[in-house]
């Protein structure tokens, strides 16, 4: 029940942060609308289809994980966290309540962000496949709401959580098989890849809008995509300090 008395009050203050909520809403939708008119400068032969999506998907991880983040370096500076513990909460319903809280507005940006990309870039695709896109944008959502909160432990401000930026997102756009395919990277640097959430669900992307028959390696992503959630869960439990 605690848990849940957390993720309430992570919802009241959103309601009440419209600075915020409106950043995590429209700044994904504005991006997108300036990629669409990068896009257009290229020749007519480029693969759009082979990097909408995903690019979409980057956008959201991005801001989820950093917006997430400076939220909750926010509630440590502001004492929130310590007056939790000083109540009796543990860290497993701090963290809980915190993704139970951010659950509902990153499943909107998720849909939000895929109904633009699927309506600027005109694409087609069966609802099965936008169900399976629909899934994995999510499912890096919820990857990087976690991400967020874990990365915050490690902050005492705000301005702690920017160095963190070239060292997850910066990496998963050049590793992930966003720009270019992972085949054609280093070994160690394909290998390396592997450890960002990105690369997962690329992956996914990648199968869906361009089947080549292989389902084991959509669900297998998809997995693989869930447990980087549940893993970031119990790191960001374990390492959530009860004394600042």
């Amino acid at each position: 029940m605690r848990t849940f008395v957390v993720a309430q009050r992570v919802v009241k203050q959103l309601l009440h942060n419209p600075r915020f909520l409106v950043l995590s809403i429209v700044g994904p939708l504005v991006i997108v609308y300036f990629l669409k008119v990068f896009f257009d400068t290229l020749p007519p032969t480029f693969d759009v289809a082979r990097y909408a999506v995903p690019v979409a998907a980057f956008i959201v991880h991005f801001l989820a994980f950093l917006l997430c983040a400076i939220a909750l370096v926010q509630e440590r500076t502001a004492g929130t966290l310590e007056r939790m513990f000083v109540n009796g909460f543990r860290r497993t319903e701090i963290i809980g309540g915190y993704v139970l809280g951010y659950l509902g507005l990153a499943t909107f940006q998720a849909a939000v962000v895929l109904t633009e990309v699927i309506w600027l870039f005109e694409l087609d695709y069966e609802a099965q496949t936008l169900a399976t896109l629909f899934l994995v944008v999510w499912l890096l959502a919820i990857a990087s709401v976690m991400l967020g909160i874990f990365v915050s432990t490690f902050a005492r401000r705000e301005s702690q959580v920017f160095p963190f930026i070239p060292l997850i997102a910066l990496p998963s756009v050049f590793l992930s098989g966003l720009l270019v395919d992972v085949d054609l990277l280093p070994t160690w640097a394909e290998w390396l890849g592997h450890i960002f959430p990105l690369f997962y669900a690329n992956n996914v992307i990648q199968e869906v809008i361009q089947p080549t028959g292989i389902l084991e390696d959509v669900w297998g992503n998809l997995v693989v995509l869930a447990g980087y959630g549940v893993a970031l869960l119990l790191l960001a439990s374990l390492t959530l300090r009860e004394v600042e």
